[in-house]
């Protein structure tokens, strides 16, 4: 399965990420005391959602050999104690019903099961 690490040093609050062979930067932006080098923790979240959305629904239209142009993924993440994402999916090339079809494959993707099945995590000390 997956593995990743984060390192943070006395850089603020940047963090480097090493995730499946590859590096990122993850910051938080100025006005919360970071330097915006990299997204932050949610715009993470929401970008590991939309990039599972838009592969996950492209592999289904490929698989059933739907002419899909494109597709958009728009996530918005809203509330406070309650917090929800909001997904909007912009479909080109399918028909109407092809399209309602990919909004409910959308809810059965790998990471959207996940999010909102929730997941144990386990912390210990090394």
């Amino acid at each position: 399965m997956a593995r990743g690490t984060a390192h943070i040093g006395k850089d603020r609050y940047r963090t480097q990420i090493e995730v499946g062979g590859h590096v990122l930067a993850a910051d938080e932006p100025a006005a919360l005391g970071g330097q915006g080098a990299g997204p932050a923790p949610y715009d993470l979240l929401l970008a590991s959602l939309g990039a599972c959305t838009a592969i996950t629904l492209r592999m289904y239209a490929d698989r059933k050999e739907w002419p899909l142009e494109s597709l958009d993924v728009a996530l918005r993440l809203t509330g406070g104690e309650e917090r929800r994402i909001e997904r909007t999916l912009t479909i080109v090339g399918l028909d109407e019903a092809q399209k309602a079809r990919l909004a409910e494959v959308a809810e059965r993707t790998p990471v959207t099961l996940t999010l909102k099945q929730g997941l144990p995590i386990d912390t210990k000390l090394g």
